[in-house]
């Protein structure tokens, strides 16, 4: 097992959403009780300029909104980081609107005993996000931090409603501004890291794909980001990196991606390590039926065995487990 630069953290993607609608308070609870040591928000803006949680800004597939008649008039389409989407968007509605409204499963035909939530839960304020936080750490004696990512930060600058300078100042007013905060910021582009890199001292993390680049076309590609040079020019700005858990492997071997970033000084936070097969590398299926769940902890283990710094998980307790095992046999 490679040494990692910093003792493995498990990350609960969008709350522990292998069990509970993602991105509810009910999510994050779970995630926290499961043992998590982060729970992670995507952020978006409503129409008041309040952070709250959401996969997206389009709300359709995990909300209730179509089933309010006084809300159908907000369906429009609109292009997203070039790509055109229909449906109801968080900055159409204000707090106090998206608070009629109730939480559902993103994926119900692959986690239907999550669909048994649905209509129970709110959609969640980052504020409400921290002062979960933080009640939970005092109650359990241990530090629960958050990983909250900025969503669509161009395309949301662009329409009026600019979200760094609200989540740094938010964080700011939460007592975290510095690097031993319990925070990490992430995004998928570069210019608004950037930008929070020179307004605070949070630790910030550059997402990265298999493909493509960032929406802002700060780099010609996500590829060329990750060679050592392109690398090392991510560590003036950034703490680390969170790529897609496909990259850390050239077919059963293991890429240079995690060595390389660590050359460069850089964490390495993979994502999404989810138990269903659809989702597993093929050697960690079980059985044929896509929906059943195969040997998440197995997945987690190999990441780990490359010395990964931290993980995210829609299963913060299989992650957990996992995590704990390679500690004590590694």
């Amino acid at each position: 097992m490679t040494t990692p630069l910093s003792p493995p953290i498990v990350i609960a993607h969008r709350g522990a959403s292998g069990y509970r609608p993602e991105h509810t308070l009910a999510a994050y609870e779970l995630a926290i009780e499961q043992g998590a040591d982060v729970i992670e928000p995507d952020l978006v803006p409503t129409r008041d300029d309040v952070l709250v949680a959401r996969h997206e800004n389009e709300i359709g597939g995990t909300t209730d909104v179509a089933q309010h008649p006084e809300f159908a008039k907000r369906r429009t389409t609109k292009t997203i980081d070039g790509q055109q989407v229909t449906g109801w968007f968080t900055e159409d509605f204000t707090l106090a609107e998206l608070k009629t409204l109730r939480a559902r499963e993103r994926l119900p035909e692959v986690r239907r005993a999550n669909a048994a939530y649905d209509g129970q839960f709110e959609v969640p304020t980052l504020a409400e996000i921290i002062a979960l936080a933080k009640r939970r750490s005092r109650d359990l004696g241990r530090t629960i931090a958050i990983y909250p990512e900025t969503k669509h930060p161009t395309y949301f600058a662009g329409i009026g409603h600019p979200t760094d300078v609200l989540l740094v100042d938010q964080l700011k007013a939460a007592g975290w501004s510095s690097a031993d905060a319990p925070v990490f910021i992430q995004s998928f582009e570069v210019a608004n890291l950037r930008r929070i890199h020179d307004l605070t001292g949070i630790r910030l993390i550059q997402l990265v794909d298999g493909e493509g680049g960032p929406a802002d076309r700060a780099a010609a590609s996500y590829a060329a980001m990750l060679t050592p040079a392109g690398l090392r020019q991510i560590a003036t700005y950034a703490w680390g990196i969170g790529p897609n858990k496909a990259q850390l492997w050239r077919g059963e071997q293991p890429s240079t991606l995690v060595a390389d970033a660590h050359a460069a000084g850089l964490r390495v936070h993979p994502w999404t390590y989810r138990a269903e097969n659809q989702f597993l590398r093929a050697p960690f299926r079980r059985g044929d039926d896509p929906s059943a769940q195969g040997d998440v902890r197995g997945e987690i283990r190999a990441a780990l065995n490359q010395g990964i710094d931290g993980f995210f998980t829609d299963f913060p307790l299989e992650g957990v487990e996992a995590r704990n095992a390679a500690r004590e046999h590694p």
